[in-house]
């Protein structure tokens, strides 16, 4: 590496420390609490088709790259899975917490691992010289050192409308890479099954509560969160129509849920996915609990952590997500 290359990746180390420092807590929650989610719905911007071009205007800056990029690395494992889908080759990822599902990324000989979702290997993406790197809401901490070392994308999920993240997600990446028909195809696959359990949800006209265990502790989700699709997408109606905007939920009891008394209750266990001592459904099993109206007519329903809570925004793990919610409509 030459001398000019090392003062680079100092520089950009240094600052990287300094910002995680400066950053504290906010640098290593799962979504930071002053990054909107709903901004990065846009179109993909200006494409030249003679310089093979395109310019991409997200939420935290704009920047421009040539189409069809080779080295690409990706900080999220809902954009992982949309290109994978489309075939595109990824040459770097975190490789923590990777979905049954994507098992295939979590091999060292293959792909390289630059760290975690919250805290990047600076000098693993520097050394890796990219074409571009993609990150979500996790990583949204590190967006200006990782823009230092090449073009970086940020592409969350609107929480208010979860398809149309996805739709335009798919789409800006199908067309920097060529599969925008393809992107298209894939999208159109999970509106088909959208309507369906909107029909029929529609038609068990029932109220729901969603709640994210964490070892032990609960929060509860609204129409407009990481988990609101079930209300603002698929038509279950809110037990509580009042559950406060947080990107971390509504801290709740026991007795908050049986004064909810939801028909149904989706209960999505974190712990299972990151680490932790307490099983959901051991803590969920208790006298308050079974007084409930969801309980009483088996309506609990354990969902997928690993594509709620870690790899939604993609087309595999939505689909496992619909897949899910049709089977519960079948019991």
């Amino acid at each position: 590496m030459t001398n000019k290359k090392n003062i680079m990746l100092s520089g950009i180390l240094l600052s990287a420390v300094m910002l995680l420092s400066a950053c504290g807590s906010s640098a290593k929650a799962e979504t930071p609490a002053e990054t909107p989610t709903d901004a990065n719905v846009q179109s993909p911007g200006e494409t030249s088709e003679e310089s093979g071009n395109m310019t991409i205007t997200h939420e935290l800056g704009e920047v421009t790259l040539e189409k069809n990029p080779e080295t690409v690395v990706v900080f999220d494992y809902g954009l992982l899975d949309i290109m994978d889908n489309l075939g595109i080759e990824v040459s770097g990822l975190p490789m923590g917490n990777i979905p049954s599902f994507l098992e295939k990324y979590n091999d060292e000989a293959v792909y390289k691992n630059v760290g975690t979702l919250k805290e990047p290997d600076f000098e693993a993406v520097f050394e890796m010289e990219p074409d571009v790197i993609f990150i979500s809401g996790r990583t949204a901490a590190a967006y200006e050192e990782l823009s230092k070392i090449a073009p970086t994308v940020y592409l969350t999920v609107d929480n208010a409308d979860y398809m149309s993240s996805v739709e335009a997600n798919a789409e800006l990446i199908g067309e920097l890479f060529g599969e925008k028909d393809k992107a298209s195809e894939k999208f159109s696959e999970l509106t088909g099954k959208v309507e369906n359990i909107k029909a029929e949800v529609a038609k068990l006209d029932e109220n729901a509560l969603i709640i994210l265990a964490n070892d032990g502790s609960l929060s509860s989700y609204g129409s407009v969160s990481r988990f609101g699709i079930l209300h603002n997408t698929l038509g279950f109606k809110e037990a509580d129509e009042n559950i406060e905007d947080s990107t971390h939920g509504q801290s709740v009891t026991y007795e908050y849920i049986l004064e909810k008394n939801p028909e149904n209750l989706f209960i999505i266990d974190r712990a299972a996915v990151v680490g932790g001592e307490t099983i959901a459904s051991s803590t969920m099993d208790n006298d308050i609990i079974k007084e409930t109206e969801a309980f009483k007519n088996n309506k609990i329903h354990y969902l997928n952590p690993e594509v709620w809570y870690i790899t939604s925004g993609g087309f595999t793990g939505t689909g496992m997500m619909l897949d899910e919610v049709e089977k519960v409509l079948g019991k």
